[in-house]
């Protein structure tokens, strides 16, 4: 739901919402959060939780397609070498991602990089890691760093700090599209005709990525952490509380309550962008921030600007404190971490990297 921000859309707009929307709204109940559900023990009641997220992906898993990858010639870079590879995330496509690795002996750490929307296609994992392959997407990736990242790509910035890197293009960006913004909404309706869902396949892709990197040799498969903003912090907590393979997750500017959310001139009611990050009949079960805490007891950091129009205050509060009650219940409180920044917005500037650079520092 970011895209329609970055782009300049955003607007008062509600959607063609039915006079017993607030009624449906207030009868949202959440039954299976923990302290809600009647699953006590929080193991069980995380399997329970992840088991409930897992029905509502309608995209069976894909853990048995080999992921026959097809790597290009090494190319150095300042502390690393870059590399593109495509693998088959599912059965359905192969998928092109660029693959960081610092100089030195590994097995290093690793980030699973994940892209922001932005109404912004032509570039996907280009957003993060700055492609040496295409002067044309140079220009553009250049630009978007410069208006959402600092001027940084946050991928060589983790490379050159010892990282191994992957990113890649989500479907409908970079060489998986580009799409226009208003095909988006044809694109998630196809594959809801078809039994599927945009954003459960962006999930299952998320999580076997995750899984291939911490596979490679060069990889310690114990210390893989996610990180993304805006979509990709969606896409980076999703991914820790389904995939075993994630260690810790860093997300920036992407949570709050889905109740507290869904008012007047919010993006999330206009469709298009938002069927990225929609399972439908999930809302039945479980909130938003009762999804990222089945990652708990993992390290876990949230960051929200305090000016984000995207995400009002009482949901981000809301969410904030469903995270820590569920992490002090793991006795992991002190693996969390929230934090609002007052003076930002819809950002990922360079002194919030240098924080979560030095907290991935810290946790892996």
């Amino acid at each position: 739901m970011e895209g329609e921000l970055l782009s300049g859309t955003a607007g008062v707009v509600d959607g063609p919402l039915p006079g017993f929307h607030p009624a449906l709204k207030d009868a949202l109940t959440f039954p299976l959060a923990w302290g809600r559900s009647p699953v006590r023990d929080t193991r069980a009641w995380r399997r329970a939780a992840r088991a409930a997220v897992e029905r509502h992906l309608l995209v069976e898993r894909q853990d048995g397609v080999p992921f026959a990858p097809e790597f290009t010639g090494r190319v150095p870079g300042e502390g690393y070498d870059r590399e593109l590879v495509t693998v088959s995330l599912t059965r359905y496509a192969r998928v092109r991602g660029a693959l960081l690795t610092p100089h030195g002996r590994g097995p290093f750490p690793a980030v699973l990089l994940l892209h922001d929307h932005g109404s912004r296609f032509d570039i996907g994992k280009e957003k993060l890691v700055r492609p040496w392959y295409d002067d044309t997407r140079l220009a553009s990736a250049t630009a978007w760093a410069d208006r959402c990242y600092g001027g940084r790509f946050v991928g060589d910035e983790l490379a050159r700090r010892g990282h191994v890197v992957l990113c890649l293009d989500a479907l409908g960006w970079g060489d998986r599209g580009p799409l226009a913004y208003e095909q988006q909404q044809a694109l998630a309706a196809g594959l809801f005709h078809l039994g599927s869902s945009l954003a459960g396949l962006m999930a299952r892709e998320d999580e076997r990525a995750a899984a291939f990197l911490a596979g490679l040799d060069r990889v310690d498969a114990r210390r893989v952490a996610a990180v993304g903003f805006s979509m990709g912090a969606y896409r980076a907590w999703q991914a820790a509380a389904l995939s075993d393979h994630v260690a810790a997750a860093a997300s920036v500017c992407w949570m709050t309550g889905l109740k507290e959310v869904m008012v007047p001139g919010n993006n999330t009611l206009r469709g298009q962008s938002a069927y990225c990050m929609l399972h439908p009949g999930l809302a039945r079960h479980l909130d938003l921030p009762d999804v990222a805490s089945i990652a708990a007891p993992k390290p876990a950091l949230f960051f929200h600007g305090g000016l984000d129009p995207l995400f009002p205050a009482e949901g981000v509060r809301v969410a904030y404190d469903r995270l820590r009650a569920v992490w002090r219940a793991r006795n992991a409180g002190d693996r969390i971490r929230v934090k609002t920044w007052p003076e930002l917005g819809h950002v990922f500037t360079a002194l919030m990297q240098d924080e979560v650079l030095s907290w991935l520092d810290d946790v892996l």
